[in-house]
């Protein structure tokens, strides 16, 4: 008989690579909005809460810094790249060179962020990152040869030739986008089998027990942290490319806060769970604001329309977190769950009468 984990894994395969046989030929059926501001989005955004989803469900640590080190990507980028903008260094440097100077600087920032917090826990860990996310956003707000509140715009311009730009044909940056997700994808899960990612997920359990075996926490704690800085600053790079222009509003309270729904929505326990929370997202987003809909409505008779997104965001949120704690990826669990009892055969227990089981 096949085990119950193993036809979970099965359906679960499957259903993965159906999306991603979808996904890849979006573009010839999709129109351009879900091309560009939904799909693309979703790839980009999902890259980001993938490595807040990593440090809390893999090594325990809820991370508010993820938002500054996707900015300081970003920002990074646009100041390498541009040329002739009204902010910026303007160094006009080669696009991959941008992209590897982008990536180290944003990694070698979050492994200096990860040594700061690493011996914090709990509410402790959680303040000290979010202080990360307020200095990033305040930082580039108040630097104006770095960005200043206007920011730095035409990076899309500057793209290589294989991504742009965008605007010419977004389809080249969604198919960038769906690859590196992927890749996003495929190395976390790789990671977190390997012994280090073994030994992570005892400290998440067991700090006080993995130091007295001999484990180096802090030192784990770090290069994790580090290593969802990596993640993040390939959304960093993504998003500058697709948006444009990075400005100091990308990474303000607000974006951090936003970032924390997606993966809330999606699912903390599961790296899947940060796409599938940052579809939710920007659908909910994107349709919302719409509102056309709703015009003559019950809710526009009460006084909401589409500038009260965060109040409609902030009821679904509150409904997804009481219907599953979990997030969406919760529910997909469930309902595999009860797909598993109904297509497995009575056990002998099940079929054995009351006073005769042991």
């Amino acid at each position: 008989m096949i085990r119950t984990g193993t036809t979970r894994r099965f359906m679960e395969g499957g259903v993965g690579v159906a999306l991603l046989v979808v996904v890849a030929v979006g573009p010839l059926f999709l129109t351009d909005n879900w091309v560009k501001n939904i799909l693309t989005q979703t790839f980009l955004v999902g890259i980001a809460a993938a490595s807040l989803i990593f440090l809390s469900a893999y090594g325990g640590m809820l991370s508010l810094a993820q938002t500054a080190l996707v900015g300081i990507a970003g920002f990074t980028l646009a100041n390498v790249v541009t040329k002739n903008a009204q902010q910026g260094l303007n160094l006009g440097w080669n696009p991959w060179l941008g992209v590897v100077i982008a990536i180290a600087v944003a990694t070698a920032i979050a492994l200096l962020f990860g040594a700061i917090a690493s011996r914090s826990f709990g509410i402790y860990f959680l303040m000290i990152t979010l202080a990360y996310g307020v200095i990033g956003f305040y930082f580039f707000l108040q630097v104006d040869k770095l960005s200043g509140r206007a920011g730095i715009s035409t990076v899309d311009l500057h793209a290589p030739g294989i991504v742009g730009p965008p605007t010419a044909d977004p389809a080249r940056l969604y198919y960038v986008a769906l690859v590196v997700a992927t890749i996003v994808y495929a190395l976390v899960r790789y990671v977190v089998k390997t012994p280090f990612g073994m030994v992570l997920q005892g400290i998440r359990d067991e700090p006080v027990r993995m130091a007295s075996l001999g484990y180096n926490v802090p030192l784990h704690r770090v290069v994790a942290f580090g290593f969802a800085g990596f993640i993040a600053s390939l959304s960093g790079v993504l998003y500058a490319w697709w948006q444009g222009n990075v400005d100091p509003a990308s990474v303000d309270l607000n974006s951090i806060v936003a970032l924390l729904i997606v993966a809330v929505i999606g699912g903390l326990g599961r790296i899947e769970g940060a796409w599938l929370g940052a579809f939710a997202y920007i659908v909910i987003n994107n349709y919302v604001r719409g509102f056309g809909f709703l015009e003559g409505s019950l809710f526009t008779r009460l006084g909401l329309d589409a500038a009260h997104f965060s109040t409609y965001i902030g009821v679904i949120f509150l409904v997804i977190v009481l219907v599953s704690p979990d997030g969406l990826i919760g529910i997909w669990g469930r309902v595999l769950r009860l797909l598993e009892r109904r297509g497995r055969p009575p056990s002998a227990v099940d079929v054995q009468p009351a006073g005769r089981r042991s």
